[in-house]
């Protein structure tokens, strides 16, 4: 049987050197069977950003969204008649969309297809004497494949590790233990961080900014490392990576990766400081998700960040935040925890009666109003109150712009102290201080590097950027059922975490029945 691909219409400009608005933002236009299609470079250029183009998808709503509003920073939010299924998501409950993580699992295994289909005919290409291209191109591939089993993977425990296409005696494979799944993705980053050079996209114009680089590799392997590590109780990741060549990796994407952190907080974020802005291409940046707004409401295309929305202000525009539908509102827990002088507080979330805006949650008919919501990646207004992307000629649920960050060199910083905290102690208070120094503006707010003030200040630094439950769930079920359980006086706020799912998600009915009987659901969600 013939497999098909969908592959991208790219410009004339098929070369690397292409301006960075082309290497992300091409469309579908047909089928190409790969029996006849991988012929040269330009073809592995095509399938290599039909790989890169699954990860505007991931962002529509998927991980991210769903890990905040499971962890304690967030509720589910939305509105009063919405579906449900985001309350679900906050209070662990799986009752009415047994399908409620499809999306996730099937974003995941489009990308790791789409890597397998291109790693398995890469050396069908007439490379001539553009063999480093063709390594480039493999560690890239692999990379993405690393990335979309990890986020199977953090999500629902157990998966279906995949190092080919599969044939269809395989339709029904069963999962593997994660030590099986954790090798694969270990020996795909090693490959990228051994096999890509020393660049840095993170400068403003670059036009490979949105590609793979080591520093990005490394940082992604140091960040598996320590999930897996802590979830499974492991002193390395899966046999293939050690603790010491996991802090090797970190500390060189630290020292020689180019990559820095912006003065200012704020200014990473439109929201916090439009007038300060640095850009999206910055060199705090070490990896992130590209998007524009070029669909110009075009529902077919999938240019634009479809999250924001998700999270923006419910029920019209106010002050100089755009409209959304009110997704994960808040935990004012989380907001409490900012010490005075934190510049990351005011930057992170609106505050709605601190900033004198008249939001009234009963009009709006917002669900599970806390008083605060995302600042970071809102979408914002212009000066006469409309929302920018729809002033732009954009659809505002669909052509908002702004780039999503996976990695970002505070996180780097972070994951670097926690680490070297047993091997080097003295590097590790360097890193956090670091963090802390940029958040205060001075150097008086510096705490000991400790492990439980690390995984505090990843909970403030990192907020609302998809990290805070899984960084909860490496710390055992205990910790994570300490954090998240929530009694309030209003039951619209309780939130219990039930063990027995041990953190993992429940997987989509739909696979289930599909697998035939070689998939069981997670434990707890039957």
């Amino acid at each position: 049987m013939k497999k098909y691909i969908k592959l991208f219409a790219l410009s004339s400009l098929l070369v690397l050197g292409a301006c960075s608005q082309d290497f992300l933002e091409n469309e579908p236009y047909t089928d190409k069977v790969t029996d006849n299609f991988y012929k040269t470079p330009s073809d592995a250029f095509e399938g290599l950003v039909a790989v890169y183009d699954v990860l505007q998808r991931e962002a529509y709503g998927g991980p991210l969204l769903i890990s905040e509003q499971a962890s304690d920073d967030c509720f589910g939010g939305y509105g009063i008649s919405d579906a449900q299924t985001d309350i679900e998501w906050d209070r662990f409950l799986y009752v009415t969309d047994k399908d409620m993580n499809k999306d996730v699992w099937s974003n995941a295994y489009l990308g790791i297809y789409r890597a397998n289909v291109l790693l398995e005919n890469i050396d069908k290409v007439n490379w001539g004497t553009q063999t480093a291209l063709k390594t480039r191109y493999e560690a890239e591939a692999r990379f993405l494949r690393a990335h979309f089993h990890f986020t199977a993977a953090k999500m629902f425990g157990d998966i279906i590790p995949l190092d080919h296409t599969v044939t269809t005696s395989e339709f029904e494979l069963p999962r593997q233990a994660p030590e099986v799944t954790y090798a694969l993705i270990a020996n795909d980053l090693k490959f990228a961080i051994e096999n890509l050079g020393p660049e840095n996209y993170s400068q403003a114009g670059n036009a490979n900014y949105g590609r793979i680089t080591k520093w990005a590799a490394e940082a992604y392997l140091a960040r598996t490392f320590l999930f897996y590590t802590g979830v499974y109780n492991k002193t390395d990741l899966a046999g293939v990576i050690t603790k010491t060549q996991a802090t090797t990796y970190i500390n060189d994407a630290v020292s020689n990766s180019g990559h820095a952190l912006v003065a200012d907080f704020a200014n990473l974020w439109l929201a916090a400081s439009f007038e300060n802005f640095v850009g999206e291409d910055n060199t705090e940046m070490v990896w992130a998700v590209r998007f524009n707004g070029s669909g110009k409401g075009n529902w077919d295309l999938h240019e634009g960040n479809r999250f924001q929305v998700n999270i923006a202000p419910r029920g019209g525009s106010i002050g100089k935040y755009a409209t959304g539908w009110g997704g994960a509102t808040v935990n004012p827990k989380l907001v409490n925890q900012y010490e005075a002088g934190d510049t990351r507080k005011a930057a992170s979330f609106i505050d709605y009666a601190g900033e004198s805006l008249n939001f009234d949650a009963q009009a709006r008919e917002q669900r599970q109003y806390t008083g605060y919501s995302w600042k970071k990646y809102c979408p914002i207004t212009n000066a006469a109150g409309t929302a920018v992307v729809e002033a732009n000629g954009g659809n505002f649920q669909i052509d908002n712009y702004q780039d999503y960050a996976i990695i970002r060199f505070s996180d780097v910083l972070l994951m670097g102290a926690e680490l070297n905290l047993q091997s080097n102690a003295a590097l590790a208070q360097t890193y956090l201080d670091r963090v802390r120094d940029r958040a205060f503006k001075n150097t008086t707010h510096r705490i000991a590097a400790t492990q439980a003030n690390i995984m505090k200040e990843r909970q403030l630094e990192l907020a609302l950027e998809g990290l805070r439950y899984f960084d909860l769930i490496r710390q055992g079920t205990a910790v994570a059922k300490t954090a998240i359980d929530n009694v309030n006086t209003d039951s619209q706020f309780n939130v219990t975490f039930r063990t027995e799912t041990q953190g993992w998600f429940p997987l989509p009915q739909s696979q289930i029945i599909l697998s035939n009987g070689s998939i069981t659901q997670n434990p707890g969600w039957n």
